[in-house]
């Protein structure tokens, strides 16, 4: 179990990392006003990312709810944004 745990601990940085880096990408497309690109990246950091993430923190028993909505909440404002183009 302990190298599952440290695994998944792993995983779990390295799909925040990810995430992080696809808001940098998402606020440049945005910012160039690449609508279509913007709206799949928005579509991938939610149903993909975030998902997984959530998953890997119930696997390990260590939800962290304040960084799942933080990401969520930053994904609506993305979008309103979005919605603005």
């Amino acid at each position: 179990m302990v190298k599952r745990d440290k695994r998944l601990k792993k995983s779990i940085q390295s799909i925040k990392e990810q995430i992080e880096k696809h808001f940098e990408k998402l606020d440049r497309e945005i910012s160039k006003k690449e609508e279509t690109a913007a709206r799949y990246r928005v579509k991938e950091i939610e149903r993909s990312l975030i998902a997984d993430l959530e998953k890997r923190m119930r696997l390990l028993k260590d939800i962290d709810e304040e960084l799942l909505e933080e990401y969520r909440k930053k994904l609506e404002e993305h979008e309103k944004k979005l919605g603005e183009l």
